[in-house]
């Protein structure tokens, strides 16, 4: 039966889940959202803390891409995870969450042939599939990294084991998912994927194909979840022609949307069973009670100044304020002018 046969209760969207052996208590996701705000050393800061304590109303947390070697890095001030400090300083933020009572996870990454010299021992030149540029400012984006560089033809030229066929350019991606798994367990790992995004000069001649098989692939490894970006991220969801659903039906896992939800997109999608969770982004920056807001289809707040959104200190970090704070300044005010 296909999954798209599905039908949930029309606020589906706030019932409890479970994606492999991570429970949630709904099905509402916090995407990775890369903040530029760690610590020396790159260790994740106690304010960092605050940020993910304030936003634990999702069902699950995906915490902000985090390098796995110093060579991975590619962005000032982004936390890594492969020093005795950094772990410990991820354990304060999970210890937060967990105190809330709430499941978080973490985004790992090594930016690739996105990184700069800068970033790179001794200026030494970053590294990728092939000697292919990437046409991109190195401050901004989301994908096109090493393991999404070596998927596709666009990046990867290479003419061994892994280039070439769509099988030989997935096998980094296997090997490395296969590796994960083994130190954590499969029912812990989640892949996230974005097949027409073109950030950071992403592009395959055939991604409906690469990605069939990507996802077939991945569904034999038993994952918890595939978090799957439709569209261009961050921009139109309809920049090329894509079929999602033939992905859905291909993963036997859970299966998260993400890119331009709003409340009336996300219960759709719920209730329909086109998705197992809902992804938000930027609206999770802004309102750190999303959740609730969602709940009571409350207005969101903006977003503040975006130079806020990249490095810098609290303002536009953890100072935002919830729904019932704003409400309960506005009380204050009018009682001061009675």
């Amino acid at each position: 039966m296909s999954k798209l046969s599905i039908s949930r209760a029309p606020d589906a969207l706030f019932e409890p889940t479970q994606a492999g052996a991570l429970r949630m208590k709904n099905r509402i996701v916090m995407a990775a959202l890369t903040r530029n705000r760690a610590g020396p050393g790159l260790v994740p800061s106690l304010m960092a803390a605050d940020y993910y304590s304030q936003r634990a109303t999702a069902g699950m947390t995906i915490a902000e891409a985090t390098q796995v070697s110093p060579q991975a890095q590619g962005y000032a001030d982004t936390p890594g995870c492969y020093t005795d400090a950094q772990p410990a300083g991820w354990k304060v933020v999970t210890d937060a969450v967990h105190a809330k009572g709430r499941t978080i996870v973490v985004q790992l990454w090594h930016t690739g042939r996105v990184s700069h010299t800068l970033f790179q021992k001794d200026g030494a030149a970053q590294v990728g599939p092939s000697a292919i540029r990437a046409h991109t400012q190195t401050f901004i984006g989301a994908h096109g990294y090493l393991l999404d560089a070596f998927l596709r033809n666009g990046s990867n030229h290479r003419t061994d084991r892994y280039g070439g066929s769509i099988e030989n350019r997935f096998r980094l991606r296997v090997e490395v998912t296969a590796a994960v798994a083994s130190a954590i367990g499969s029912d812990r790992l989640g892949v996230r994927l974005s097949p027409v995004s073109p950030v950071n000069d992403s592009k395959d001649s055939h991604p409906q194909a690469l990605f069939n098989h990507v996802v077939e692939r991945l569904s034999l490894m038993k994952l918890a979840y595939v978090h799957m970006v439709e569209g261009a991220t961050g921009g139109a969801r309809d920049n090329e022609p894509f079929d999602y659903a033939a992905l859905r039906d291909r993963f036997g896992g859970t299966w998260i949307v993400n890119n331009g939800y709003d409340r009336a997109m996300a219960l759709d999608a719920i209730s329909s069973g086109r998705a197992d969770l809902v992804s938000f982004d930027g609206a999770f920056i802004s309102n750190p009670d999303l959740v609730q807001r969602l709940v009571d289809d409350a207005p969101l707040a903006p977003l503040m100044d975006r130079s806020t959104l990249y490095g810098g200190g609290a303002h536009g970090y953890k100072a935002y304020p919830t729904l019932r704070d704003a409400q309960g300044a506005r009380l204050e005010r009018s009682t001061a002018l009675a």
